[in-house]
């Protein structure tokens, strides 16, 4: 466990951003090819091989199956952020069998921050070529979180090498569940100018709707090209 002694905040909070692919907005791959009297059986299909659903009715290593929240609007999404994870890595927040929701003050903060993670895997092939795109999941919020803006020095946790900060902010999320917290709030660590928030709980995002799609193109070059998508 991570010591506690930084600030912790009771806030509430309008709107943040999270980004997450749009292909997670699609139907089923296999929608199209069932007729409505096989529904149930794609419905079947989909309770037995969804890692989200999968999670949601028996657990994970590292989330119970109690903590995922119910049938209110965009559940799904909020149940996906934890059930899936990097089964071998950690995340700055979060590792192997429990996952989070990440999400930043502005658009613009969560594109940097999405950028450098596929950038970096670009980076590991040598090949600059690349689509994506990623809608935006606006979410409130409110309780306590410890919140490391204006902290100094620098936390641990902050560091931008995940190498060194990820595994002390796996530890200090690891303690500000145990004491209850709602998640943190940190200084961007891919936006100098940005805010990013961590929820440690599904049922600490709140009032979920979706906003505006972006695409992030990458022609050839390591600086990739971004714009709003248009239907």
């Amino acid at each position: 466990m991570a010591d506690l002694s930084y600030p912790v905040e009771r806030l509430a909070l309008q709107r943040t951003v999270r980004l997450v692919s749009t292909a997670r907005l699609r139907d089923p791959v296999l929608l199209g090819l069932v007729a409505g009297d096989q529904l149930g059986d794609l419905e079947e299909i989909e309770s037995a091989t969804s890692g989200r659903l999968v999670a949601k009715r028996q657990g994970t290593d590292g989330i119970a199956a109690d903590e995922f929240i119910g049938s209110h609007p965009h559940a799904n999404f909020i149940n996906a952020a934890f059930a899936y994870f990097r089964p071998r890595a950690l995340n700055r927040f979060n590792g192997p069998g429990r996952g989070a929701w990440y999400a930043a003050f502005t658009t613009e903060t969560c594109l940097r921050e999405v950028v450098w993670h596929i950038t970096r895997e670009l980076d590991y092939v040598r090949e600059y070529r690349a689509v994506v795109e990623y809608a935006e999941l606006f979410a409130s919020f409110a309780g306590e979180f410890i919140d490391l803006r204006g902290v100094t020095p620098s936390p641990a946790c902050l560091d931008p090498d995940p190498e060194i900060g990820y595994p002390h902010g796996n530890a200090l999320a690891d303690s500000a569940r145990a004491a209850g917290y709602n998640g943190i709030i940190y200084p961007s660590v891919r936006d100098p100018e940005g805010t990013c928030l961590v929820a440690l709980w599904p049922h600490a995002v709140q009032s979920v709707a979706q906003g505006a799609v972006w695409r992030v193109s990458w022609s050839g070059n390591r600086e990739p090209d971004i714009s709003q998508a248009t239907a």
